[in-house]
Formats: C-alpha cells, sequence, structure tokens
C-alpha cells in the first residue's frame, strides 16, 4: 500500500510541476504579446540560460535546458537573425562556437527580469522560504534519481 500511495504522489508532483510550467509560461507569453516582443518562450528559456552563464557553447545550453543540439542550433540561429545573440570562436579551439548576448540580448534583459520576478512572486506568495528549499531539495533528489 504504501509503494501504491507513494506511486500516486509522485505523479500527482511531476502533473503539479507540469502544470506550474505551464502557467507561468502562460503568464510570460501575455506579457511578450501586450508589448509586441517577437520571442518565443523557447527562445526565452535559451536566453534565461545565457543570462545566467553568457559565453558557452550550444551543447553546454542543450544540456541545461535538457534538449537536443539540434533543436538549440535552430533557436539559436533564431535568435542571432533577431541580433540577441552572436556565435563567437573558442579561443582555446577553434571548432567550438561560444554563443555571447549582444547588446541587444543585454537589453532584452531589462525588459524581461521583472516580468520573470513578478510571476515567481506571484507563484511563492504565501510559502515559506523552508518550504521552498524542501520543494527544490525534493525534486533535485527524484532528477538525481532519474539520472541513474
Amino acid at each position: 500500500m504504501a509503494m501504491e500511495q507513494t506511486l500516486e504522489l509522485a505523479r500527482d508532483l511531476s502533473r503539479a510541476l507540469m502544470e506550474m510550467r505551464n502557467y507561468m509560461r502562460q503568464h510570460l507569453q501575455v506579457r511578450i504579446k501586450e508589448n509586441n516582443i517577437d520571442v518565443s518562450f523557447e527562445l526565452l528559456e535559451i536566453l534565461g540560460v545565457l543570462y545566467r552563464q553568457d559565453g558557452i557553447n550550444q551543447q553546454e545550453i542543450a544540456d541545461i535546458l535538457i534538449k537536443d543540439k539540434s533543436s538549440i542550433t535552430y533557436l539559436i540561429d533564431s535568435l542571432t537573425k533577431r541580433d540577441l545573440v552572436e556565435r563567437k570562436e573558442d579561443e582555446n579551439d577553434r571548432r567550438n562556437k561560444l554563443i555571447y548576448l549582444t547588446e541587444n540580448g543585454k537589453h532584452m534583459k531589462q525588459t524581461l527580469h521583472p516580468w520573470v520576478e513578478e510571476i515567481y512572486e506571484q507563484a511563492t506568495n504565501g510559502i515559506k522560504v523552508a518550504d521552498l528549499e524542501k520543494a527544490v531539495a525534493l525534486v533535485q533528489k527524484m532528477n538525481e534519481n532519474l539520472k541513474k
């Protein structure tokens, strides 16, 4: 009985996490549309990675977002056409291209960051820091279990 309950709770948690991601995506897409910004959520995910870690290669971005490299290549091409990122040769390995934010990409962060902060504030309203820490630790543990 305990295993059955554990599995049901794991399914509930998985659904809740997916639902939360979808709600966050919807909130952000509303803001993007209201402000006539021409980027998809998938492009924003890549920008978000680069806002935290500028100058990494496509494979590293793919690994962080858990997507295949070919999808990332297509998305980076799209960001390049919008002058939000650029590819630069890695000085240590000329075959490797590093992805950097352009000035326009950096400027977009100033627009997007407050919106993302508001969404996280709304999502965490009434939740204690200790509860969030436990939730993060729990999901990280489950992710580690799945990586084995």
